[in-house]
């Protein structure tokens, strides 16, 4: 990820975190969901928040061949 993708992710992750607290959330929970956010940056090499909807289903896609199902509704609700 380049440097100014990779800043705008840190302070996306950040108010992503802070939001999830603020909504109550359990730190598994919070860890969970992080977990998706870092993965999906990490599937695209770039800042997840301008994703397409084509996008998002080639993620899944993937997500359906190499995680479990538990896994990938985890990261569906955290994204």
């Amino acid at each position: 990820m380049e440097q100014h993708q990779q800043e705008r992710f840190d302070q996306l992750y950040i108010q992503h975190l802070q939001a999830l607290k603020l909504q109550g959330k359990q730190g598994k929970t919070i860890d969970g969901y992080s977990m998706a956010l870092r993965r999906i940056a990490c599937f695209f090499n770039r800042c997840p928040d301008n994703l397409t909807a084509a996008d998002l289903k080639s993620y899944f896609a993937w997500m359906v061949e190499s995680h479990s199902w538990s896994s990938i509704k985890v990261d569906l609700w955290g994204l």
